[in-house]
């Protein structure tokens, strides 16, 4: 498959995913027709562009809050750490983004969803020198060393927590466990941070 086609579905794909959400706003997603770009906002309200896109829609878990669940039928697709890297540098150098928020689907465990994000920062920071903007998405259920190199070479990490309760995230799936594989991550998320 070219890399344009993956570009845009995998670009399209992550729009459910949301950062510094104000609504959710189509022409958020769209700047000069280029798949993938997000216009985020900050604090103060300005609108920073990033390249924003799923490694992988690939996903073995049943959410049925998102697209990728694992029941839903269409093509599977992934980026190489080679191919997404190489957008993500074009769209940086000719200034169509200003950073990077990657999130995947989980096809395997989450640890190997994070291990391909976290080398895509890995190989952006050290073999590149990119010194810019860097969101990765926590895969609910990886383990605490991969959250931690996850939070060594990123700016910024967030999980979803997708329901304010045990019960009601219980409804949205059965793949995961809030207390497990969600808060618990939070909690080392916020003892990181204080380190």
């Amino acid at each position: 498959m070219m890399e344009i086609q993956k570009l845009r579905i995998l670009g399209e794909a992550s729009q459910y995913d949301l950062c510094n959400h104000v609504g959710l706003n189509q022409e958020n997603f769209t700047s000069r027709n280029l798949p993938g770009i997000y216009h985020a906002r900050t604090q103060g309200g300005c609108q920073v562009p990033l390249f924003k896109v799923l490694m992988s829609n690939h996903c073995t878990s049943d959410c049925n809050y998102c697209i990728n669940h694992c029941h839903n039928r269409f093509e599977r697709i992934e980026f190489s750490l080679e191919e997404l890297i190489s957008v993500f540098l074009h769209y940086y150098q000719n200034h169509y983004a200003e950073g990077l928020f990657l999130s995947s689907g989980m096809p395997g465990d989450a640890d190997m969803a994070m291990e391909n994000m976290v080398e895509v920062a890995h190989k952006l920071r050290l073999e590149y020198e990119y010194k810019g903007y860097i969101h990765l998405k926590i895969i609910p259920g990886a383990s605490y060393d991969m959250i931690k190199r996850a939070m060594n070479l990123a700016d910024r990490v967030s999980v979803n927590l997708e329901s304010a309760t045990a019960a009601g995230f219980q409804e949205l799936t059965s793949t995961k466990d809030y207390h497990n594989d969600v808060l618990r991550r939070m909690k080392w998320i916020g003892r990181l941070k204080k380190r």
